[in-house]
Order: C-alpha cells, then structure tokens, then sequence
C-alpha cells in the first residue's frame, strides 16, 4: 500500500491518471515522475522532511540530482505534486461559462474527494490507509517549508481564480469582488482537508468519511453561496448548490 496521498488532494490510484492518448516517451516521463514523487514521499514519511536529501531520493530511483530537478523544480514539491491537478481543474472549472464559481468548486472537491474515497476502500485495510493520510497531514503540519509551500501554493490558486473570475465579469483582478471570491472559494479545500483529519478516525468506512466530509464542505458552500449571489448576476446564471438530505447520505459516496 502507498504511503502517497496529499492533505490537499486526493490521492494517485494505481491505473488512474494516464492521458488517453500517451505516447512512450510521455509514459516514460510521467513513471518516472510518478517514482520520483513516491519514493520521496515514503522516505520522507519514515524519516522526516528535513532529514531526507534530494541525492537520497535520485540515489534510490537511479538517476542523477540533476535529472530529479528536471522534474520538480523544489524539494517540496516532490511531496505536494498534485497541486498542480487541482491547479489544472481550477482553471478549467471556472472559466467554464454558466457554472457558478461555487458550483465549479464543488465539481472539483467532489472528484478529488471521491477518488480518495475509492482509493481507501480499495485498500486490504481502508483503517490503516486511512491513518496514513493523517500521518501526511501532520507530516505537512510539522514541517515550516511544506506549510510555506502549501501557502505560497493557495496564493498563486487565489491569484489564479481571481483572473478568471474577474474576466467573465469584466472586472479588474483587483477589485474587491473576485478578491473576495476566490479567498472564499479556497477555503473550501481548508475545509475539506480538515474534514479528512476529524473524520478517517478508524471508525468510519470510506463511504462514511466521503459523506461526512461531503456535508461540511457543503455547509460551507451554502454560506458562501448566499454571501456571493450578487456577484455571480456578474459572471453568469447561479447554480445553487445541490442539497444534502440529512447530512449523512451522499449519492457520490463511495461503497466500502
């Protein structure tokens, strides 16, 4: 079982994650990427960030210090690589014309949650896995660099959705509507991850955590919701936000 999983996304499941139409060079590539950032973050897991150097991790997958840095441009971004999906999502999600930025986000959040929750319950013990994930979380807590990482990283998603947002609505990024948009927006993944952290107890099957953690990030996006309803009239029709029955049931929930 991989230790590899991010506070921030989901985790990479094995099968996922290939283009469909990948060439063998991109194949190459993208293992070798993928072996990198694996065998960074096992390490990292079993000693500590800052006890682990990158000619450590290019000596244990055969390659030079140089060829690692080809591929991630910090030492930190070995272990939060899949930023850049959520990234990638962003942009797509809204920009995409007639969708509500908190719909967008919720779009996002649910995949990523989701195939997190599909990765768990395909685990021979989703319990262990699932502590496992807690022990990344306290990993990134712990350790100054990935927090400043981590924040730089939501800075740059801020700025990001800000842009997008503030062109749809013929705006200035600066101005204080999509500022304030994207801030909240954002914080719907600090909701999620602390979801994650009260909720994969150990008690709870994966479709258990998929649905609690679905119903706080969904409490959250109402409030937003209401707070930004005069500035999606700016950008497009409002979406609202689909409703949870109880709190407790979720039709995306991942059987155990």
């Amino acid at each position: 079982m991989s230790a590899r999983t991010v506070e921030w996304t989901a985790p990479r499941t094995p099968g996922t994650g290939a283009p469909e139409a990948e060439g063998l060079r991109e194949r190459k590539k993208r293992l070798m990427r993928q072996q990198l950032s694996d065998t960074a973050t096992q390490m990292f897991m079993e000693r500590g960030f800052d006890a682990v150097r990158v000619t450590e991790i290019a000596e244990a997958c055969g390659v030079s210090e140089k060829t690692v840095f080809n591929y991630f441009p910090t030492k930190e971004s070995l272990i939060l690589d899949r930023l850049e999906s959520t990234m990638a999502s962003l942009r797509a999600g809204l920009a995409q014309a007639g969708l509500s930025p908190v719909q967008a986000a919720l779009r996002i959040l649910d995949r990523e949650l989701g195939a997190m929750a599909s990765w768990l319950a395909a685990q021979d013990d989703p319990a262990l896995a699932g502590a496992m994930i807690r022990r990344f979380g306290t990993l990134i807590r712990a350790t100054p660099s990935l927090r400043a990482y981590q924040s730089d990283m939501m800075d740059q998603f801020t700025a990001v959705a800000a842009a997008i947002l503030a062109e749809r609505a013929g705006m200035s990024p600066d101005d204080p509507e999509p500022q304030i948009t994207a801030t909240a927006l954002l914080g719907l993944w600090r909701i999620q991850f602390r979801g994650l952290r009260r909720y994969l107890d150990g008690a709870r099957t994966p479709a258990q955590v998929h649905s609690a953690v679905t119903a706080d990030v969904h409490r959250a996006a109402q409030l937003i919701d209401t707070g930004l309803s005069s500035f999606a009239g700016e950008i497009g029709e409002q979406l609202p936000v689909p409703p949870l029955s109880n709190g407790r049931d979720s039709h995306h929930a991942v059987e155990a």
